[in-house]
């Protein structure tokens, strides 16, 4: 367990970063979504993991071109195809509303992820952890199934105090947000198979003097390329299509600026001490950094909420999400011990047979 704490213990710094990230977001104005989103978009994907990456990774360049060009494929593909997912966060919020879509996504994330990286891992799993995985994942399930709960139930606690709230749409609206919210969850899994499935580029990252922790940066670069194609791409069509950069002339556009730099510097910030936990803790990395990631993000997020005010007047609401972190830090717990099994902690019976009794002649 010892061996494991340190990675532990970048994962959850990592989702420290994860669960802040957002705030930055209530900042955009008075640029207009698309004008902040190149910002943040070019200094998350591309200028952040490039120059750490660059600081980190001798030979960086040389490494990416010696790593085989369908695995260099595959991530930039998965990232791209996390771009989708993202877009499409945005526009379930709009039919059921941040809390539930903000559940549905993260679970389905986590979910799908840990199931994908233990199908790919079968070969390196040691059976006892198993059932300790299993645990996890349905605490952590459990879990995201009550903070969503609780997110309801402030939404329409606060909606009831005549404060102004996205409401939920009902009938074939309800269930059109609710469909688009699964496959956005399922979509942004792909950021992290996608990173778990460049592990080769690590490999080389490493035979060129990078540390194993530091090679986790290489296969960031690999991946984002393709997260940056897609965010960028689509920040730029709006762009062109509106014409719009400063949304309202109010005046604080160097601090909309700002807002979306410092998001994009705590958004890889994040994904860059994660990918290093993960590819600290080897094999199982793949199975139990993305959901103890992910997990504790959330009670990072929550508590965030509340510092700033969100949860205020929530009432009885709030206690649910006290029950949620706990059951994520049990989720982590299993998560966590799942990870201490190794593949040579099995039992070895040694049977002394007695000595073969001597010839006489």
């Amino acid at each position: 367990m010892n061996e494991l704490m340190l990675p532990i213990m970048i994962v959850v710094l990592a989702s420290v970063f994860q669960g802040t990230f957002g705030i930055g977001m209530k900042y955009v104005k008075p640029l207009s979504w698309e004008a902040w989103w190149v910002v943040q978009s070019l200094v998350a994907m591309l200028l952040f993991p490039l120059i750490w990456a660059l600081i980190v990774t001798p030979d960086l360049f040389t490494v990416i071109s010696k790593a085989s060009m369908t695995e260099v494929a595959a991530g930039a593909t998965m990232g791209f195809l996390w771009g989708i997912g993202g877009i499409m966060f945005g526009i379930s919020v709009g039919y059921i509303g941040m809390s539930l879509t903000y559940g549905i996504v993260m679970g389905g994330c986590g979910i799908a992820a840990t199931i994908i990286a233990l199908i790919q891992g079968a070969d390196t799993i040691v059976p006892a952890s198993i059932p300790f995985t299993i645990l996890g994942l349905v605490l952590y399930a459990l879990a995201l199934v009550v903070v969503t709960i609780a997110g309801l139930k402030r939404d329409k606690i606060l909606a009831e105090a005549g404060q102004e709230l996205q409401g939920i749409a009902k009938g074939a609206a309800l269930r059109k947000g609710l469909i688009i919210a699964v496959v956005c969850g399922l979509l942004s899994s792909l950021l992290f198979i996608g990173f778990n499935n460049t592990g080769g580029i690590g490999e080389i990252a490493q035979e060129h003097g990078a540390s194993v922790r530091n090679s986790a940066l290489a296969r960031w670069v690999v991946v984002l390329m393709g997260a940056l194609v897609m965010n960028l791409g689509y920040a730029l069509i709006l762009l062109a299509k509106n014409k719009t950069v400063i949304a309202e002339k109010t005046g604080g556009v160097g601090k909309a600026i700002m807002w979306a730099v410092i998001t994009g510097l705590l958004w890889f910030a994040a994904l860059g001490t994660m990918g290093q936990g993960s590819a600290m803790m080897g094999d199982i990395g793949a199975i139990i950094a993305t959901p103890i990631f992910l997990a504790l993000s959330l009670i990072v997020s929550n508590v965030a909420a509340m510092i700033t005010g969100e949860w205020k007047g929530a009432g009885k609401a709030l206690n649910l999400v006290f029950v949620g972190v706990a059951l994520i830090v049990l989720a982590a717990g299993a998560l966590s011990y799942a990870g201490t099994f190794k593949a040579d902690d099995s039992v070895v019976v040694v049977v002394e047979l007695p000595d073969a009794p001597a010839l006489t002649e």
